[in-house]
């Protein structure tokens, strides 16, 4: 019995999924089945060691193919012992309602998420849940019970806040919500009432057959009375740096190339007028006739006005 609609959560062959608080397995099996890397982590060590079982008959069995592989293992939510970004696919299934620090299982499962991976969150549904409740203090009030009833709004905004973004919802098991108010109103571990075994006949009969008449019923139930609330959601990408435009930077460069075309052009005019001068000054002084008396010029005048200053030398 999936509660995780795979045709609204596409899992492809070589998928790396962990299903976190996977309990009894069903979910991990049918990744498992669809060619995932399956990774099915809870708490409890006794459950663990049923799914690894599971898991190993399915491989005898020829019942997962080539490529997937499957683990099961003993884990906190909490302290997930993975590194970031591990898993395309993360799955959670009636777990959340038990955990008191519910964000921060949903931080473990974003951080072990890859950025763009999906991730599916399911909880017993507010109305449904609402009459166990009051039907029964034994159903929620024991050790690992359910210790709160989300709304809907309430799980899609902490989803949000940890960073998902939710795509989609639906609700799921509207045959199973009378069955529970029938076992909170005989009592919880009275498996004797005989509405009660009725009740669970017509599960394992729908169950093990899926006749047409209960896919129908169940699919109108589900709106009304699903006894699950399910989300879909994946984790964004983180936003790239943005780049220089290739326009800009080229514009750039050549601008660069200019101005520096532009710096050395009058160093390296400098010494050709410099030459120009002086064989103008000589062809003058050759033509020049000479006047007679003239006195040659003083060592003194030949000497610069003032010694050339030490920015000029350099």
């Amino acid at each position: 019995m999936l509660t995780v609609d795979f045709s609204r959560f596409p899992l492809a062959p070589g998928d790396r999924v962990l299903d976190l608080g996977c309990g009894a397995g069903r979910h991990a099996f049918e990744c498992y089945r669809r060619g995932a890397q399956v990774v099915a982590l809870d708490q409890n060590g006794e459950e663990i060691r049923e799914v690894a079982k599971w898991f190993a008959a399915m491989e005898e069995a020829g019942e997962a193919p080539a490529g997937a592989s499957a683990t099961a293992m003993e884990g906190d939510a909490l302290n997930l012992p993975f590194p970031d970004d591990s898993f395309d696919v993360v799955i959670i299934s009636e777990v959340m309602e038990h955990i008191p620090d519910d964000k921060g299982v949903l931080a473990e499962m974003v951080r072990v998420l890859r950025p763009g991976g999906r991730i599916a969150v399911t909880v017993p549904r507010y109305g449904p849940e609402k009459v166990c409740w009051a039907l029964s203090d034994a159903y929620h009030e024991v050790e690992g019970g359910h210790i709160r009833i989300y709304r809907g709004d309430e799980l899609l905004g902490k989803m949000r806040e940890a960073g998902l973004e939710p795509y989609g919802t639906h609700h799921a098991h509207g045959l199973h919500s009378p069955y529970w108010w029938l076992k909170c109103a005989f009592g919880v571990d009275n498996d004797k009432a005989l509405p009660v075994q009725a009740y669970h006949k017509l599960l394992v009969w729908d169950i093990m057959k899926k006749p047409l008449a209960t896919r129908l019923a169940e699919r109108a139930l589900n709106p009304v009375i699903g006894k699950s609330f399910v989300v879909y959601a994946t984790k964004p990408h983180l936003p790239e740096p943005a780049a220089a435009e290739p326009a800009v930077a080229e514009a750039s460069a050549g601008e660069a190339n200019e101005s520096a075309a532009g710096a050395a052009e009058p160093a390296a005019a400098a010494p050709a007028k410099a030459r120009k001068s002086a064989q103008g000054a000589k062809r003058t002084a050759s033509k020049a006739p000479a006047k007679s008396g003239a006195k040659p010029t003083s060592k003194a005048s030949a000497k610069p006005a003032s010694k050339p200053s030490a920015g000029a030398a350099k």
